[in-house]
């Protein structure tokens, strides 16, 4: 059942695959835009960052986009743990408690510093909970353009699995899973896993599409 409210949430459902906006390119986005997440009211562009950190600790996760919660915008949020590698999602230890760095980044435009890829890191998704790959190459050390929640044009560089966190979350901005990026037979493997979470997907649109009528209706 989708729950929504007019007053700001503390966290919002994450988008699964099958769920269009999952491939949808999303669109730029600036730090003075009101920004409204299906089924919410209008908030500021910090407002949903703080409610997608929010978000993305409780699923126990390393990043979340904009679009994995139903907004089509150049946005995303990540985290640098300790020992990020080993998330240990599904844990009991606070992962506040590990946090290192956060990170916003509007806009983001990435630069590949080192060419050479990297296989050796398994990637998970918070769009398809459960399925965990090796095999996704990724550069080795990008660089990072992008706008902060003051408006700021900031650059950083990232190596390694932090690396790879960005690149999976740009990826998401531009439509794209890392199944996406990894031969089709490994995709064809959790054909009945993925079918179930269109299933869902479908679902939840279905009921978050009678709770926009209901709210449309009240405005009348």
């Amino acid at each position: 059942m989708v729950k929504v409210t007019d007053a700001p949430p503390r966290i919002y459902p994450i988008r699964l695959y099958g769920d269009p906006v999952l491939r949808r390119k999303a669109r730029p986005v600036q730090p003075g835009d009101t920004l409204t997440v299906p089924g919410f009211g209008p908030q500021t562009v910090r407002e949903v960052a703080n409610t997608m950190l929010e978000t993305m600790f409780e699923a126990r996760g390393v990043g979340l986009a904009a679009p994995q919660v139903g907004l089509p915008v150049r946005l995303f949020v990540a985290v640098e743990y300790e020992d990020d590698e080993e998330e240990q999602e599904g844990g009991e230890k606070p992962l506040r408690s590990r946090v290192l760095r956060e990170f916003v980044m509007l806009n983001p435009v990435l630069t590949v510093i080192n060419k050479k890829k990297d296989r050796s890191y398994q990637e998970g998704c918070l769009s398809v909970p459960g399925i965990y790959e090796e095999g996704v190459a990724r550069a080795r050390e990008v660089g990072v353009r992008y706008t902060d929640l003051e408006g700021q044009q900031r650059t950083l560089e990232a190596d390694d699995y932090l690396a790879r966190v960005f690149q999976h979350e740009v990826d998401h901005l531009d439509g794209v899973f890392f199944l996406d990026r990894l031969p089709p037979e490994v995709t064809e493997d959790y054909r009945k896993e993925l079918a179930a979470m269109q299933r869902k997907s479908k679902q939840f649109l279905a009921e978050l599409a009678e709770v926009q009528r209901a709210q449309r209706g009240r405005s009348e």
